[in-house]
């Protein structure tokens, strides 16, 4: 398959997680991704461990997994970007570019003649997408934002946890993940605009407003219904039963779509007459009698195991699953054959098993063979090539040491 985005070159100027998630999508559908890292430390995120990618012998490298985690596909640079000749480079680098992607805090680039007002005086179409905790303006704008502060301020914590409990964070940096796919989003969208005219774009992206944006539903049931939703654990504000239930000898997730899939449960559960009684019989009074559904679905469930209500609720066409862990992920025979893990080689370890992209085109994963970069492994065939830097001038580079 012809890569989608095999034309388009990628300056990524962003470290941590949201800035390098887009970039890492966008190096997935071909796009050349050059990632400019600090000479002799890179970001910050390499050294986010253990775990670490271990070499052949077994020794952990300096490549931790959080860091692998985000960065397949890519190319790194390393360029001292707070010395002139270093800001020469990315401007020069950013004038061969179509995105540039960075995640400094607002007017932290400026300084070194890298903000957008400057690189667009060298690239007039360039799109520039800006990644910050709280947006370009506002009271908060000069703010430094980490995911898990913005899930408390944006909403998600006080939605997330046991009735009563203590509010908690996803467990995995959810805020930092959409805001990277909006961007993504965000870039190609700009790109499509300037095919169309020639004008580049500043996407000003920030982790607070998708955080807002991604309450979906749940900020919908507060606009519209005028009532703060509160946290119900494992159970859905607006459909009943969708949850974990306990089993005779763990738990499954019984999640019932509709009023069909509710009749066909109940018949499996030996007590038809539930899904007639029309206190359940809809959604809607399922939903106003949860208190008492709830418990009586409680203790039918905990009378069988959850390999035998799986299979008979499957048989049955009722949606419903095991809780796995991440040894139970990556076994699970859907997900092997999806190939949602993948292994590309690494030029440290020999190999390296990463998650494969789950977006496909024409029967193809878009998945970039490339492992992510050892620090400054590419500085030299990037300058040689982008911009046509000899190796003695390198070497004065090197030697001063602006790369």
């Amino acid at each position: 398959m012809t890569a989608p985005l095999s034309h388009l070159r990628v300056l990524d100027l962003s470290r941590v997680l949201a800035g390098p998630w887009a970039g890492q999508l966008l190096a997935d559908m071909g796009a050349e991704v050059i990632k400019v890292e600090r000479p002799g430390e890179g970001d910050d995120t390499r050294g986010w461990g253990p775990p670490f990618l271990k070499d052949a012998d077994g020794q952990d490298t300096g490549e931790a997994a959080y860091f692998l985690s985000a960065n397949r596909g890519k190319h790194s640079v390393t360029i001292d970007f707070t010395r002139a000749q270093g800001q020469d480079l990315v401007r020069r680098l950013a004038a061969k570019a179509d995105v540039v992607l960075e995640n400094f805090k607002v007017g932290g680039l400026a300084k070194y003649g890298l903000d957008y007002a400057s690189l667009k005086a060298v690239k007039p179409d360039l799109v520039y997408c800006s990644i910050t905790g709280f947006g370009q303006d506002g009271p908060y704008a000069q703010r430094a934002g980490y995911d898990f502060l913005i899930q408390g301020m944006g909403g998600l914590m006080s939605l997330t946890g046991e009735p009563g409990g203590q509010p908690m964070k996803v467990g995995v940096a959810l805020t930092d993940i959409f805001t990277g796919m909006y961007a993504g989003f965000a870039v190609l969208a700009a790109l499509a605009r300037r095919d169309r005219t020639g004008e580049g774009s500043h996407i000003d992206l920030a982790l607070l407003d998708v955080q807002v944006a991604v309450l979906a539903n749940q900020a919908s049931n507060y606009l519209v219904g005028g009532v703060t939703p509160r946290r119900l654990g494992n159970a859905h504000p607006n459909i009943v039963p969708y949850q974990a239930f306990a089993t005779k000898d763990g738990h499954i997730i019984l999640a019932v779509g509709n009023d069909g899939q509710f009749r066909r449960f109940c018949d499996s559960a030996g007590r038809p007459d539930l899904g007639t009684d029309p206190r359940y019989a809809t959604n809607a009074e399922r939903v106003r009698n949860r208190a008492e559904l709830v418990p009586l679905l409680e203790s039918l469930l905990a009378a069988r195991p959850s390999a035998e209500w799986i299979k008979d609720l499957e048989e049955a066409g009722v949606p419903c699953g095991p809780i796995n862990d991440l040894a139970g992920v990556f076994a699970d025979p859907q997900v092997i054959h999806r190939g949602m893990k993948t292994r590309v080689e690494h030029p440290l370890a020999g190999g390296v098993d990463l998650v494969a992209n789950p977006i496909r085109f024409d029967g193809a994963q878009a998945v970039s063979d490339r492992a992510p970069p050892p620090l400054g492994g590419d500085t030299a065939p990037v300058l040689a090539g982008w911009l046509g830097l000899d190796e003695e001038e390198m070497a004065a580079l090197e030697a001063s040491g602006v790369i």
